[in-house]
C-alpha cells in the first residue's frame, strides 16, 4: 500500500476501503474463522491460524514465510478469552497484525453468537429429555453422558451480584457449547438452577471430559468444577444427570473435574449415608460389557456361594472355566481383584439389599 502523510487520507485510500471490506465479509459470513485465514493468506501471502479459547486449531490457512516469527495475539471480548490469532506476515504485512486480530475476534464472536442460537433450541429439547417429557429413544442407540458444571460462589449480594453470576453460567454454558459444536460436532446444552448441563454422543469419555474441562477453565476461569457421568444407551437421561451431579458434589466445592465411574462411591456412604452411589457405579462399569447382564449376575451369585467354583458353576449350569471367564471380565470392568478385601467389601454393599435411608 504507497505510503501517505495522514490518517485522513490513509482512510480515504481505495485499497484500505476495500481491505476493510473484505475482512468484514469473511468475518461475519457462516463459517467466518475458515473465510478470514484463507483471506489473510492470499492477501498476505503468508499463513493465519485462529485457535479456540482451549486451544485445538479452528482453521488455519497458507504457507509461513522463510525466517518470519509468528505473532500471537489473544482474542478478548471484556475479560472473557475467545481465542487465539497466530500470524506469520511478511515484513510488509507485519503492521496487520492488531487490525486483523480485531476481526479475528469478530469471527469468534460470530460463531459464538450462532452457537447461542442453536444452544436456545437444545435447551427446550434438553430440558424435556431432563425432565422425563420427551423420549429417550430420539436420542438413538449410540452411547451418550451428561456432564455438570459450578462455578465458586457469588461475590457479593444483592441483584447485581446475581445478575453476574447468571451470565457468569451463561459464558460457562456457551464455552461447553462450542466445544462440542467444534470438536464432537453436536451436543445439547442448558442452564438448571445454579448449574450449567451438556449431554452429547461420547466417543471418548476420558478424553472428552479432559478437554471439557479445560474449555470451560479458559473461558472462565480455574474456579470451574465439572461433574461427568458415566456413558449410557438407551436410558432415561436424568440418571446420568444423577451421576454427574453425584460426581460434582464429590469435589467437595473445589475446582478440578470428576468422572462418575472413577469417583470414590464411599465419600457419599460416609457423608450423606448413602449407598445409591455405589451401587449405580459398579451397576454403570459391569453393564460397559454389554453381555445382557450375565457378568452381573453371575458374580451376585459368586459373592452368596460358600463353596467351590465347581459347585458354582455346576448351579449356574455353565462351565467351569465359563464362570472363570465372567470372574476375569469382572475384574477387569471393575479394575480390581476378588481376593482384593476392599473390593470385596464394596461389592457387598453395592449388592446388599437395604435400601438407603
Amino acid at each position: 500500500m504507497p505510503h501517505v502523510s495522514s490518517l485522513p487520507d490513509l482512510l480515504a485510500r481505495p485499497e484500505l476501503l476495500e481491505l476493510l471490506a473484505e475482512l468484514r465479509r469473511a468475518a461475519t459470513g457462516t463459517r467466518p474463522e475458515e473465510a478470514l485465514v484463507r483471506l489473510l493468506a492470499a492477501r498476505t501471502g503468508g499463513r493465519a491460524e485462529v485457535y479456540a479459547s482451549w486451544g485445538p486449531l479452528v482453521a488455519g490457512a497458507g504457507e509461513p514465510p522463510a525466517g518470519v516469527s509468528p505473532q500471537s495475539l489473544r482474542l478478548t471480548h471484556g475479560r472473557r478469552h475467545v481465542g487465539r490469532l497466530e500470524l506469520w506476515l511478511p515484513p510488509e504485512w507485519a503492521a496487520l497484525g492488531s487490525l486483523a486480530a480485531e476481526y479475528a475476534l469478530l469471527a469468534r464472536l460470530q460463531t459464538a453468537a450462532a452457537g447461542a442460537a442453536r444452544r436456545r433450541v437444545g435447551e427446550r429439547t434438553l430440558d424435556a429429555l431432563l425432565s422425563g417429557v420427551s423420549d429417550p429413544a430420539t436420542l438413538g442407540p449410540d452411547a451418550y453422558a451428561v456432564a455438570v458444571a459450578g462455578l465458586g460462589p457469588a461475590v457479593g449480594r444483592g441483584a447485581g451480584a446475581r445478575a453476574a453470576q447468571a451470565h457468569a453460567l451463561d459464558v460457562l454454558a456457551g464455552a461447553g457449547e462450542g466445544y462440542f459444536a467444534e470438536r464432537v460436532g453436536q451436543g445439547l446444552c442448558t442452564v438448571r438452577g445454579d448449574q450449567a448441563v451438556w449431554l452429547w454422543p461420547a466417543r471418548d469419555l476420558l478424553r472428552e471430559a479432559e478437554e471439557l474441562y479445560e474449555a470451560l477453565k479458559a473461558s472462565t476461569g480455574p474456579s470451574v468444577r465439572l461433574g461427568v457421568s458415566g456413558l449410557h444407551r438407551r436410558t432415561a437421561p436424568v440418571q446420568a444427570l444423577q451421576e454427574a451431579q453425584q460426581a460434582l458434589s464429590s469435589l467437595a466445592g473445589r475446582p478440578g473435574h470428576q468422572i462418575f465411574q472413577q469417583m470414590d462411591p464411599l465419600y457419599a456412604l460416609l457423608t450423606q449415608g448413602r449407598l445409591t452411589p455405589l451401587r449405580r457405579q459398579v451397576q454403570a462399569l459391569l453393564a460397559d460389557l454389554d453381555d445382557g447382564g450375565r457378568t452381573e449376575s453371575t458374580l451376585r451369585a459368586y459373592l452368596a456361594h460358600q463353596g467351590t467354583l465347581a459347585e458354582l458353576a455346576e448351579q449356574q449350569n455353565v462351565h467351569v472355566n465359563t464362570l472363570r471367564y465372567r470372574l476375569r471380565r469382572a475384574e477387569q470392568a471393575l479394575d480390581g481383584s476378588l481376593s482384593d478385601p476392599a473390593l470385596l467389601a464394596r461389592l457387598y454393599l453395592a449388592f446388599s439389599p437395604a435400601g438407603d435411608p
